[in-house]
């Protein structure tokens, strides 16, 4: 069963984990650590049909630590696997895992914004946010996509990358020579 102070103390496994160091996992807790606790007090605590004080009540037994519960969200994103696995890696049910998974992407998506770690999504406002970069060392997306290519052939020789099909031919293919259609 993973568990973040089983982790800690394999930095590899962490890695390889979340996509994170140490020290980039604990920077980013403290902006998950707010996020998480305005997620409870909106969610919870300032809830007007409350009957107990937050915190009564049945507890839970999985993800109690908030770094349990950065390490399952990231761990879910970097590796996506199937929910029963999920559930399975950190000691749950599937309807479990999914519940966190909804409730934890949130948090990590609050987390990342008040981090400022999320990319300028206004193309208006990009100019301005690269003007006010100190360092200018940028990643580009350089996934292939599908487009329409034009008919005439010297205009396609334009727009073609080299690639025969794409993935899904490529696997429908490898079936339907495996079952011998």
């Amino acid at each position: 069963m993973f568990a973040y102070h089983k982790v800690k103390e394999h930095p590899k496994l962490l890695l390889a984990m979340t996509g994170l160091s140490y020290a980039e996992f604990h920077q980013l807790l403290s902006h998950f650590q707010h996020a998480w606790d305005q997620y409870v007090t909106h969610h919870y605590v300032d809830r007007d049909d409350r009957q107990r004080q937050y915190g009564a009540g049945r507890s839970a037994s999985t993800l109690v630590s908030i770094e349990d519960k950065l390490l399952f969200s990231l761990y879910y994103i970097k590796v996506y696997p199937l929910q029963e696995i999920l559930a399975f890696e950190f000691g749950m049910v599937q309807s479990t895992a999914n519940a966190w998974m909804q409730i934890l992407s949130e948090v990590l998506q609050k987390a990342l914004d008040h981090g400022g770690y999320l990319p300028e999504r206004d193309p208006k406002q990009l100019e301005t946010v690269l003007a006010s970069e100190t360092e200018s060392t940028y990643g580009i997306d350089g996934t292939e996509r599908p487009r329409q290519r034009p008919r005439d052939s010297e205009k396609q020789k334009h727009y073609y990358s080299g690639k025969k099909r794409g993935t899904r031919s490529r696997i429908s293919l490898l079936a339907a020579s495996i079952l011998g259609k």
